[in-house]
C-alpha cells in the first residue's frame, strides 16, 4: 500500500431513546443520570434535542475490535445508570407508540434556537440516528470520496432499517425515521462537488447570510465532518443491536478504502446521479432488504441479497487489511433474520396473535428492544 494512504480510523455515534421499564413509554432523561453518564464517560455522552433522548459516540478507533470494546463500554454505562432509575434505553430509530407532540426538547440555548429556527418540524423530531466517521485528513480527497461513497448510502441504509412504527401505526416504511428527517431543510444525498474550494465556498455563503452558525447544520446522508477531519454518513437508522452497528461501521469502512484504493491505482472514479442513487435510497427506506436495488451499471433490478455479495467481494481486500472481514460478511447475517423492522414486525405480530391487543403488541417490541440493547455486550 503507498504510503500517503489515510488512517481509515473510524468512530461511531448513536442516539438512544429512554423508555420506562414498567410502561414502555417516552421518559425524559434526569439532570442526574445524564451528570451521571458524564462522569464516567467524559467526552463521549451528551443529552440530545429531546429530553427523551442521550447520544454517545466512541473515541477515535483504529480497528472495529477497538470500536466493539469502546461502543459496549458506553452501551453497558448508560443502561446501568438509566437502570438506577427505573429506565432502560433502546436503539431504535423511532419509538413503537411515542406521540411526539407530549416530547419536549433539552433547554440548551442550540437547541432553543433550533426549535425556533425550524418550528413546528423540530418538534416532530422524535427520530435518532447512527453516524459513522472515517478519517480522511486530505480536504480534497474528502470531497472526492463523498462524490462516490454516495452511491452505497442506500445499501447501508436498507441494513439498518429499524423504524417500521410511528404513533402506533406500522407506516409500510422499514425507515419512518427519514420521511421525518428529511423535512429539515439542507438533508438528503449530498450533491456533487468539484473539490473542498467549492464546498467550503457553498458553505461560507450560508454562514454569511447568516442562515447557519456553521457547517455542522449542513445534515447530508453525507458530509465531510465539521469538526473533525473525516467524512461522515449519517444515512443509517440507529441499530437495536451492537453487532449491527458494527457490521454497518466496517462496511463504510472498508468501502470508503475500496474507493481510495481504485482511485490510487488509477482507476476511474464512477459518479452517479443523485437522481438515481435517490431511487435507490427511497427503496430502501421502503423495503429495507426486502427488496431489490438498482444496479445502474447493469441497467437491471437485482436481489438484494446479490448487491450484498457483490459488495463484499468488492471490498474483501480493503476489510482484510482493516482487520474486519468477518464484520463486513457478517452483513448476510442481517439478511437471514432480516432487519430490526422486520424483527419488529415480527414481535407485533406474535404479540398480537397471542393477547389480541394492539397496545400490548407495541409494549412487545418496545421490551424487544430493550433485550437487543445489550443482547450482544461481552
Amino acid at each position: 500500500m503507498v504510503e500517503d494512504a489515510p488512517p481509515f480510523t473510524i468512530g461511531i455515534e448513536e442516539e438512544y431513546l429512554l423508555v420506562d421499564k414498567e410502561t414502555y413509554a417516552l421518559a425524559h432523561a434526569p439532570d442526574s443520570l445524564i451528570d451521571a453518564c458524564k462522569k464516567d464517560l467524559a467526552g463521549k455522552v451528551s443529552p440530545e434535542f429531546l429530553q427523551c433522548q442521550i447520544e454517545i459516540g466512541t473515541g477515535v478507533c483504529t480497528t472495529i475490535a477497538e470500536a466493539r470494546e469502546d461502543l459496549a463500554h458506553l452501551r453497558r454505562t448508560v443502561a446501568r445508570h438509566a437502570d438506577a432509575y427505573g429506565l432502560a434505553p433502546i436503539a431504535a430509530s423511532c419509538h413503537p407508540f411515542a406521540d411526539w407532540k407530549d416530547q419536549h426538547h433539552t433547554d440548551k440555548a442550540r437547541y432553543n434556537k433550533l426549535r425556533r429556527d425550524l418550528a413546528g418540524v423540530a418538534r416532530r423530531m422524535l427520530i435518532c440516528g447512527m453516524h459513522v466517521h472515517v478519517g480522511i485528513p486530505d480536504q480534497e480527497m474528502r470531497i472526492a470520496l463523498v462524490n462516490q461513497l454516495k452511491y452505497f448510502l442506500p445499501h447501508l441504509h436498507a441494513l439498518s432499517t429499524s423504524s417500521p412504527y410511528w404513533q402506533g401505526d406500522d407506516t409500510g416504511m422499514n425507515s419512518y425515521r427519514l420521511t421525518v428527517f428529511d423535512n429539515l431543510p439542507r438533508t438528503g444525498l449530498p450533491p456533487y462537488m468539484r473539490d473542498w474550494s467549492e464546498f467550503a465556498d457553498t458553505v461560507q455563503t450560508l454562514v454569511d447570510l447568516d442562515l447557519i452558525e456553521d457547517a455542522s447544520k449542513i445534515w447530508w446522508d453525507l458530509r465531510p465532518s465539521s469538526k473533525f477531519p473525516t467524512i461522515e454518513s449519517r444515512v443509517c437508522d440507529v441499530a437495536p443491536r451492537m453487532e449491527v452497528t458494527l457490521t454497518l461501521a466496517a462496511l463504510t469502512q472498508a468501502l470508503t478504502r475500496m474507493l481510495w484504493r481504485k482511485g490510487a491505482e488509477g482507476q476511474p472514479r464512477q459518479v452517479v446521479q443523485n437522481f438515481m442513487i435517490g431511487e435507490n435510497r427511497w427503496r430502501a427506506q421502503r423495503y429495507g432488504v426486502s427488496e431489490g436495488q438498482v444496479d445502474f451499471g447493469r441497467r437491471a433490478l437485482i436481489p438484494f441479497a446479490q448487491a450484498v455479495d457483490e459488495i463484499i467481494a468488492l471490498v474483501a481486500e480493503d476489510a482484510t487489511a482493516l482487520g474486519c472481514l468477518a464484520e463486513v460478511e457478517a452483513a448476510r447475517d442481517i439478511l437471514q433474520t432480516g432487519t430490526s423492522a422486520d424483527q419488529q414486525r415480527r414481535t407485533y405480530e406474535a404479540a398480537f396473535q397471542a393477547s389480541g391487543a394492539r397496545h400490548e403488541a407495541l409494549r412487545a417490541v418496545v421490551a424487544g428492544l430493550i433485550t437487543d440493547f445489550k443482547a450482544d455486550l461481552p
